[in-house]
């Protein structure tokens, strides 16, 4: 890897270990590197509110900022659900739930490579744990419900 990667690579870690942090839900990393001559990465990810969107963003800055890193820009419409921060390389895209699928970003670039945000953090890929499974399927008791008083 090249020095370039290397430090992108890091930023891309910085980014998504802040919005893991935070709970931003679903997190997704797109290599975009052979599609977009504008970034080489998208992260796409969502708040479960306008205040969790705001925290998720003021985290990414305090984050950036201690870095040494500049954003390039911000933009968010107002009340539009959607805000992006463009770190050059990389560009991050906070959506609420609605408004992400409404505009559909990882269909968009359904040609770029999806990276593994767990190995993006260093963490291992466990298997994923054994559901929990009732005794026999069909069979299972039923657990009372509580009656409202």
């Amino acid at each position: 890897m090249t020095s370039k990667q290397t430090s992108t690579r890091k930023l891309l870690a910085l980014c998504c270990r802040v919005l893991d942090e935070k709970k931003a839900d679903d997190i997704k990393v797109l290599d975009v590197s052979q599609q977009s001559s504008i970034t080489d990465y998208l992260v796409v990810v969502t708040a479960t509110s306008g205040p969790h969107m705001r925290a998720l963003r003021v985290e990414i800055e305090k984050a950036l900022d201690a870095a040494d890193t500049h954003i390039v820009g911000m933009e968010s419409a107002g009340e539009s659900g959607w805000m992006v921060i463009d770190v050059f390389d990389v560009m991050i895209h906070l959506f609420l739930a609605e408004t992400r699928e409404r505009f559909g970003l990882e269909r968009l670039w359904r040609d770029a490579t999806e990276l593994s945000v767990a190995k993006i953090l260093g963490k291992d890929d466990p298997k994923p744990k054994a559901k929990a499974t009732r005794a026999r399927a069909g069979t299972a008791a039923k657990k009372p419900r509580k009656k409202a008083e």
